[in-house]
């Protein structure tokens, strides 16, 4: 049957045009509007191929709109009443070379109409991972965009007055992080963290760079931070949790504790993947995707989530993850595990076909949490119950090319 894989696979592939050729088209003039405020496990998923961000609804399996974009990242920010979303966008004039223009546009959150277009240098940076690209200050009005020329920059917008503030030089370091009404966070080559703070108008103040706070040459850190209250969580390659405290005057950096034990470094569990740490703000859990691997294998996709208590530091939960390839292969062959003989069918081929792993973890926010995964190729959005770990569904049709995945 391990043979045959491949051969199920394509069948999957060629059975499934036949449901392409036969949908329905949309019906032609209708204009839809979003409910507000957002659904408790909507989901933004970034899609660089398609140059767009795409909204799903986690609970139905479907997707509810959808946001064109320039090159590059798409990552959409969500204003904290929720009325407004800001995204970083670059365009060139002759589609993929000519005159560059970057610009913040801001769409109504119900209609995901553009209302506004704020022009800013195009100096902005387009990485693979996508994480920290931009960031909202915690009052949400001002908008940080990291810039690279390759001298680094900051690039901020007042997205209340709708205007490009100023840019600022950060040389050294790189991406940025939302850390309080008037500070942002960046982390530098030597291990250090940056600290750049603004005035009332959004102009610089000052800078406030720390000393270093991990060794980049031993064990650097990911980029791939979560969020805890006043605590960023930054992890680095052999898994050590380094939090940034960014809820006084100054940078603080608190101990740092494990992710993985001895026993589990003897079976060469990793943290890795293009967006592997989550947190779960009003549990306390924090979500690690995490892989068997050796050394530089930080990029690998994982099978399992180990969960956290995060002020306790210790492991609470192992959650395997479903097979993200199976979503894909349901879909295509027409099967409804609501039917007895598709059940086994997904069975089956569940058995037999590999497992990659997934690339992107992200927990909602609310009461009942879904812990959401992704892969890139093929795209791919699996939902799973973020307390029990127990899978739930697939979300169909998500794209070319899974990118960011971001809550709203």
């Amino acid at each position: 049957m391990r043979a045959r894989t491949p051969v199920l696979v394509l069948a999957a592939l060629l059975g499934s045009g036949a449901g392409w050729s036969a949908a329905a088209n949309d019906p032609i003039g209708r204009v839809a509007t979003l409910p507000a405020p957002p659904g408790a496990h909507w989901v933004w998923l970034g899609d660089m191929l398609m140059r767009r961000a795409a909204l799903f609804d986690a609970d139905a399996a479907s997707m509810r709109g959808m946001l064109s974009a320039g090159m590059g990242i798409v990552a959409p920010l969500t204003s904290p009443d929720r009325r407004e979303i800001y995204l970083p966008e670059t365009y060139w004039s002759r589609g993929t070379r000519g005159v560059r223009t970057d610009v913040v546009t801001v769409y109504d959150a119900t209609t995901l109409a553009p209302t506004a277009e704020i022009p800013i240098p195009p100096h902005r940076a387009n990485h693979a991972s996508g994480v920290a690209a931009a960031a909202l200050s915690d009052d949400g009005s001002l908008l940080a965009v990291f810039n690279l020329t390759p001298a680094s920059s900051l690039s901020i917008v007042d997205v209340k007055a709708r205007e490009f503030v100023a840019e600022i030089p950060t040389p050294g370091c790189s991406l940025v992080y939302g850390a309080g009404a008037r500070r942002f966070l960046m982390l530098c080559g030597d291990g250090a963290a940056l600290a750049v703070v603004l005035d009332g108008q959004g102009r610089e103040l000052r800078k406030d760079r720390s000393e270093p706070f991990f060794d980049p040459q031993q064990d650097p850190v990911t980029e791939k931070a979560a969020r805890f209250r006043d605590q960023w969580l930054f992890v680095s390659f052999d898994g050590v949790v380094h939090p940034v405290d960014v809820g006084g005057d100054r940078l603080a950096f608190p101990e740092t504790w494990p992710l993985v034990d001895e026993t589990d470094r003897a079976a060469s569990w990793r943290v890795g993947g293009a967006q592997h740490l989550t947190v779960h703000a009003a549990s306390g859990r924090l979500y690690s995707l995490v892989h068997q691997g050796g050394p530089d294998s930080h990029k690998a996709p994982g099978r399992e989530a180990w969960v956290y208590d995060v002020e306790k530091h210790t492991r609470v939960q192992r959650i395997v993850l479903a097979n993200p390839l199976m979503g894909w292969v349901r879909y295509a062959l027409g099967l409804d595990d609501r039917d007895r003989m598709s059940r086994w069918i997904s069975w089956l081929i569940d058995e037999v076909l590999p497992n990659p792993g997934v690339d992107r973890i992200l927990v909602t926010q609310d009461a009942q949490p879904v812990l959401v995964t992704s892969t890139t190729f093929p795209s791919t959005l699996g939902v799973h119950d973020a307390m029990s770990g127990k899978f739930l569904r697939d979300v169909s049709e998500t794209g070319v090319a899974g990118g960011m995945l971001v809550a709203p």
